[in-house]
């Protein structure tokens, strides 16, 4: 197992940097969040703070095996798979967070937990391959193009679109593996190919997308630099000629707006009821 190096800790430990987190839901599924607040404490442990409510933090109890993508503003990636043990309210972490100046200076909220995972896997630093993401990105706006486009169900609505079709946002999707981990892994070059599907050309980490066997249930969560945010959910067509370019396609059937301050399902749409008792 690749152990977290001391100078790992230390570049981690910083409050600008993105961190992805895989949860498991109830069932079996990956929900992806983002936790800019995860990094190494220890060669071979992980924590992450705290500050607002979500689906993930309830996911963790339930279920302890997660995955995670930490990437540093020097396009440096550490990915892998971790098992969730405890949470604290205090503690050497809690002052750490604590005293970051996100939340030393923020009169209305802090960190209020800190939570721990062990260390099962991980790939170790590497860099994100730039050359082969913007390759990709080409090559996926190809596809796009070129691609017959469906039109119904109206799952992505136009403001999905413009996120996804931004070429410098931050897209990654995360499936489960056979060892009952989910799996991250950064796919920048995705886009929203119509009205119900998401679709990345091969490019970085071909391998790795390439050993995902067709009909899995994929989580796909896109976010901006502006702290703007959305996870779906479908499932995973594989790798297949999406206008002769070999692309991975996902049919997007369940999306969550993770963006405060009301994190909730948008699609399929809830159902509105009247509020008849007070």
């Amino acid at each position: 197992m690749n152990l977290f190096t001391e100078q790992d800790i230390r570049d981690l430990d910083v409050e600008l940097k993105v961190g992805i987190l895989a949860t498991v839901n109830p069932l079996g599924e990956p929900h992806l969040t983002m936790l800019s607040s995860i990094r190494p404490y220890a060669p071979d442990k992980l924590v992450w703070g705290q500050f607002t409510e979500g689906l993930s933090k309830g996911y963790v109890l339930d279920n302890p095996n997660c995955g995670f993508l930490i990437m540093s503003l020097d396009k440096q990636l550490w990915m892998g798979k971790a098992r969730y043990t405890h949470n604290l309210k205090q503690g050497p972490e809690m002052e750490n967070y604590n005293n970051l100046a996100m939340f030393r200076y923020n009169a209305y909220f802090g960190v209020h937990t800190a939570h721990y995972m062990d260390l099962v896997s991980q790939s170790g630093r590497q860099a994100l391959p730039m050359g082969q993401v913007i390759f990709a990105a080409i090559k996926t706006i190809l596809a796009r193009s070129l691609a017959k486009k469906q039109t119904q169900p109206k799952v992505l609505n136009t403001w999905i679109h413009g996120l996804f079709n931004k070429l410098d946002n931050l897209k990654f999707i995360s499936y489960m593996d056979a060892d009952g981990f989910p799996v991250v892994l950064p796919v920048i070059q995705a886009q929203a190919l119509d009205s119900q599907r998401v679709v990345f050309a091969l490019g970085a980490y071909s391998q790795e997308l390439r050993k995902i066997p067709a009909g899995v249930r994929m989580a796909v969560f896109g976010m901006s630099f502006d702290m703007e945010t959305v996870l779906m959910r479908g499932d995973f067509a594989g790798i297949q000629p999406v206008a002769g370019i070999p692309s991975g396609v996902v049919s997007i059937d369940w999306v969550y707006n993770s963006m405060p301050p009301v994190a909730q399902q948008i699609y399929p749409p809830l159902t509105v009821e009247a509020v008849r008792e007070f």
